[in-house]
């Protein structure tokens, strides 16, 4: 027989996933209850029919930005119907890149029967337009990772878009709220994408706080799990860890996550401080922005680094210099200097973009070093690389 299969769908500590899922909506969001209240604000005409309105989130990974959005478009449905109609979309950029994928997405979520092709761009925002006054809807519009569409296919769309209703008899058609890693959105848009927006439209969540993070914990525990199968002193260190990489939530609930399974594994009906371990995780966060952000040959440097780290766990610092004037010569740049090379390095170190160790049996003068990516992906951020240098 399959014993290996026994533990699945026990139960012993876990009694529904969905909770533990980085897409599932919370009922209240915790620490965000200010921006909550900020983002009402920049909405406050949408009652009114004839009244389209913006936003712009932005913060670092896992800092709420997505649930913050969902949150929002939920309640304010809620909190309108009877005297205006809102229908919500949200499609991830990073999933659907170009303006026609994302159009896709909207005339889909108003009507499943939508035609894939055959359309340009302008006549399915007509369609999506007409669809929404011929049933009376307004759409509340979230384009997560909005600045992926920017860069690989302009933002000519967004311009689109908060012009639906220019030279038109029926007014408010379509809500914006454009999401994103980048902390420096508004340089990539034209002045007239800007002003449109609206530089008081935009909002900055701050990472959370250690305490913030053990209640994100406590949440999602408590939705997902038996009661007391997960003690405080376990939930206050999911916090701790989750608030030294970055106060990152996701980071919470993976670690939360985890640790239920760590112990369900052991046959235990409880989490033990134990099980709670982030050097275990497999996947950690990097952030687009932090790639994006970097100068041209720290991302040359770092991409020598990932094409080695895909078929290895460790490149040394003088192979990696090597690989680094390969790359250089493929992007047709003159290499820099050793010590700009290992400026480059330590810098990348810092951003927690790689980690070095010193060998155990140096001789001579010299300093090796051993690099790998314990936390990220090397041939994701690799390819990340490439193509900003490409659209660069």
């Amino acid at each position: 027989m399959a014993d290996y299969l026994d533990n699945i769908g026990s139960g012993k500590i876990l009694v529904s996933k969905e909770p533990l899922s980085f897409d599932w909506t919370p009922p209240e969001l915790i620490g965000r209850d200010t921006q909550l209240r900020d983002l009402a604000s920049m909405f406050a005409g949408i009652g009114n029919h004839n009244v389209s309105c913006r936003a712009v989130i932005t913060g670092n990974v896992g800092s709420g930005k997505t649930v913050l959005a969902q949150r929002f478009g939920i309640d304010i449905a809620s909190k309108l119907e009877g005297r205006r109609k809102i229908e919500r979309a949200h499609v991830n950029c990073r999933n659907h890149p170009s303006a026609s994928q994302v159009l896709q997405q909207i005339a889909l979520s108003l009507d499943s029967r939508h035609p894939e092709r055959g359309f340009s761009s302008g006549e399915v925002i007509q369609t999506i337009r007409r669809n929404l006054l011929a049933h009376g809807s307004h759409l509340l519009l979230v384009l997560d990772e909005v600045d992926v569409l920017v860069r690989r296919d302009s933002a000519d769309l967004i311009y689109k878009l908060l012009r639906v209703d220019e030279g038109q008899e029926e007014q408010g058609s379509i809500s914006l709220i454009l999401v994103s890693q980048e902390p420096t959105l508004f340089s990539l848009f034209e002045h007239a994408i800007s002003s449109r927006l609206g530089s008081g439209n935009s909002l900055v969540l701050e990472s959370y706080a250690e305490e913030e993070l053990s209640q994100i914990a406590r949440q999602r525990y408590e939705e997902s799990c038996r009661p007391g199968s997960v003690g405080e002193e376990v939930l206050e260190k999911i916090g701790r860890l989750a608030e030294d990489s970055r106060g990152d939530a996701r980071m919470a609930i993976e670690l939360l996550e985890v640790s239920i399974r760590r112990a369900e594994k052991a046959g235990r009906d409880e989490v033990l401080l134990d099980d709670v371990d982030a050097g275990k995780l497999i996947s950690a966060s990097i952030e687009p922005n932090q790639v994006y952000e970097l100068g041209k040959h720290q991302k040359l440097v770092l991409m020598g680094i990932c094409r080695r780290l895909k078929k290895s766990e460790e490149v040394s610092s003088g192979d990696a210099r090597k690989l680094y004037e390969l790359v250089c010569e493929e992007h047709s740049e003159k290499a820099r200097g050793y010590t700009t090379f290992w400026k480059h390095l330590k810098y990348l170190e810092s951003e927690g973009l790689v980690k070095s160790r010193a060998s155990s049996s140096n001789q001579g003068r010299g300093r090796t070093q051993y690099i790998s990516m314990p936390n990220s992906a090397p041939a994701e951020i690799e390819s990340r690389i490439e193509r900003d240098l490409l659209s660069g």
